[in-house]
């Protein structure tokens, strides 16, 4: 164990196991968050693309599910635990910028406490994951810069490569660390050949999710299109940057704004400008393309570590020693009291209140209307209720009708709370129009008769003799566009599921 340790990674564990034990808690009794149904879906149908993204969630997912259980509990701990090895990792960074102990912990308090990492670590997405990829990518090009060894190259293609697996925007590290490159005297990194089979050796790992794209027709152009022009919040540059100060806490600010000073303004940062360039690229093409403002999240982990190393520097040049602990239980406090805007550790109406006790609204990122809880929070609330919902309405149809009868949802969140939560009660896995569910088709049953919940009446009343309200779901947390349900019973197709299907495609 001393060979893998080295002394000062003793306290990092003490966060680590502080990481684990927090979401262990939480994840006890949370609810399931609306990603996670669909992420559970798509693993039933492993496949190397989406139409939203790459194959490694979904992959994760039903590993995870075949080894340890349909429980959310066990869903999440692969999350939870690339949440604790990113704190691991970012001290791991600091030490090879030249951080010593206290620059090291500082920064693995900043990750383990940032409200954005809080939240990515609390269920099974891509964003947990893709923090780890440029954590990775990013240590790698600092041992280049320092070593200039070209196993690290292919390393870092590797990690590039199984980075896009998971989620597309490590190409966005990717633009922002060629830029950075170009920027900086590291150009010369250019002329030489490992550098390019470093990306030959991405591309050839993403290539066969490249070849899915070929072959469904580029759903996931389509998919970005949609999300850009119709669902997500078009911000401002200074509207984007107020808001990586929100999601990181405003209080951390400082920390982070050093390490991005110490790169260009510093003699020790000098070398590692090119992460300074990296930010500014990342952020200028998220404003142009009108990118949701966690998608630049992970690189705080980089700027955490550089500014944590920074201050030490000026800390111990200056021998103000006695603002090590105060800087410490500083960041502590204020991590603490900003922690229930991330993590749902509080009653709704306790955290209403406190919320606006704080002056805190966190943005959705999108153009949805906002309920009593933000959206991330709230995409937790009424799946279970909208399962048994349809079930009950499922239940009334004789044995003969429920072998003719489809359930139809409107979106990928209602259609994986019925196959998550509806097997238990026997009900047929759900059918939907939405990304990735539209190509998994509508199945083989005639679909004579349909339970549909998210699908306007007049839609319905285009392709079936009689549409009844059979049902209304409710749910007082839930989004709005999820409230009010009314879960229709439809009789008399009047034409073949399957072949209408295509027309009724929604990538977004």
């Amino acid at each position: 164990m001393r060979k893998i340790l080295h002394p000062d990674d003793y306290p990092i564990l003490a966060l680590v196991v502080i990481k684990i034990l927090l979401h262990s808690w939480v994840n006890f009794f949370d609810g399931v968050f609306r990603d996670e149904l669909y992420y559970i879906a798509c693993g039933q149908h492993l496949d190397f693309g989406y139409v939203d993204h790459p194959p490694l969630v979904a992959l994760i997912a039903a590993c995870t599910r075949f080894a340890l259980g349909d429980s959310i509990f066990a869903l999440r701990i692969p999350a939870m635990l690339a949440g604790a090895l990113s704190i691991f990792l970012t001290a791991r960074l600091t030490r090879a910028l030249g951080g010593g102990r206290y620059a090291q912990f500082t920064a693995a308090l900043t990750v383990l406490l940032a409200p954005v990492y809080l939240a990515m670590s609390s269920y099974l997405s891509m964003n947990v994951f893709d923090i780890l990829f440029w954590l990775l990518g990013a240590y790698l090009l600092i041992l280049i810069i320092q070593e200039e060894k070209t196993k690290y190259w292919l390393l870092f293609g590797v990690v590039m490569g199984l980075g896009l697996q998971n989620k597309i925007s490590v190409l966005f590290f990717g633009f922002g660390i060629f830029t950075g490159i170009v920027l900086t005297q590291n150009r010369r990194w250019l002329a030489a050949k490992w550098i390019w089979i470093s990306g030959l050796t991405a591309g050839l790992i993403f290539l066969p999710h490249i070849l899915w794209q070929i072959a469904y027709g580029w759903p996931t152009l389509e998919f970005i299109y949609n999300a850009t022009k119709y669902k997500n919040v078009h911000l401002s540059a200074s509207g984007f940057l107020t808001e990586q100060v929100l999601i990181l806490n405003p209080l951390f600010f400082p920390l982070w704004a050093l390490g991005l000073c110490w790169c260009f303004f510093s003699k020790e940062g000098n070398r590692y400008r090119l992460f300074g360039w990296a930010y500014i690229a990342i952020v200028l093409i998220l404003v142009v393309k009108s990118g949701k403002p966690y998608y630049l999240a992970p690189i705080y982990t980089i700027l955490f570590a550089m500014g944590a190393a920074c201050l030490e520097s000026i800390i111990n040049k200056m021998r103000i020693f006695y603002l090590k602990p105060i800087i410490t239980v500083y960041l502590t406090i204020f991590g603490i009291l900003i922690m229930p805007m991330a993590l749902p550790i509080l009653p709704e109406k306790t955290f209403m209140q406190y919320s606006s006790f704080l002056g805190i609204k966190p943005s959705a990122g999108e153009n949805k209307e906002q309920g009593p809880l933000p959206q991330f929070f709230a995409d937790r609330y009424g799946w279970k209720e909208t399962a048994e919902a349809v079930g009950k309405v499922y239940h009334t149809l004789s044995d003969a009708k429920k072998e003719q009868c489809v359930i139809v949802a409107g979106n990928y969140g209602q259609a994986g709370a019925i196959d998550y939560f509806g097997a238990k009660q026997g009900l047929p896995n759900a059918i939907s129009a939405h990304n990735s569910y539209h190509l998994w088709g509508p199945g083989e049953k005639s679909g004579e008769i349909a339970i549909a919940i998210g699908i306007p009446k007049n839609v319905l009343e285009n392709l079936y003799d009689i549409v009844e309200e059979a049902a209304v779901f409710d749910h007082k947390y839930a989004m709005p566009y999820e409230r009010h349900k009314p879960i229709y019973l439809c009789k008399g197709l009047k034409a073949s599921i399957q072949r209408i299907w295509p027309q009724f495609k929604n990538y977004s």
